[in-house]
């Protein structure tokens, strides 16, 4: 019996199999989407959504972490820089798989996996990346309150520092409109 054997195997070595869906991962990251056979795609799921939840997190630790199970550098640098940012605000579910018709020579069950965020049938285009705010403890809450006042008093002083220059802009015109005349 396979009791807590959760693993598809594939048919291959385990050095074989991590290495293939290290490359798996790096093309997904890479192409946004592939075609391979269903029990594939299925292990190639399981593999690549924990390192897309590590990459919503930038720093040396999970970049370091990434790479060790991807080994491409410059596939780990496109996951940090493009794809963590399309992703910031979805809680998980990263892949999508959808079925095809069964290959023509062994009539093996095919499908494709794709990253949700890239695929514009369904998102129409329209994909919203919104920084999170950041929260920061410390200070006395008596600072807080004065700091904000200095803001708003700043505030005000930008505005008026605009007005003048708004009257000075018609001087200006009627100064090359003169010098139009004499030419």
């Amino acid at each position: 019996m396979r009791h807590g054997r959760k693993v598809n195997h594939l048919g291959r070595t385990d050095s074989h199999r991590k290495a293939m869906l290290a490359n798996m991962a790096s093309s997904l990251i890479q192409y946004k989407r592939i075609t391979t056979t269903l029990a594939k795609a299925k292990a190639l799921r399981i593999y690549v959504e924990p390192i897309l939840t590590k990459a919503k997190n930038d720093t040396t630790h999970s970049r370091r972490t990434v790479f060790s199970y991807l080994q491409d550098k410059d596939i780990v640098a496109e996951l940090f820089r493009d794809v963590a940012v399309k992703i910031a605000d979805r809680p998980g579910g990263y892949t999508r798989i959808v079925k095809l018709e069964n290959r023509l020579g062994d009539n093996a069950s095919m499908a494709i996996i794709e990253l949700v965020d890239y695929n514009t049938v369904y998102t129409k285009g329209e994909v919203k990346t919104e920084k999170k705010a950041t929260r920061r403890r410390g200070g006395s809450g008596k600072a807080k309150t004065a700091g904000s006042a200095d803001v708003t008093a700043a505030d005000d002083a930008v505005v008026v520092e605009d007005a003048p220059v708004a009257e000075v802009a018609p001087e200006e015109t009627a100064t090359e409109g003169t010098e139009e005349k004499g030419a």
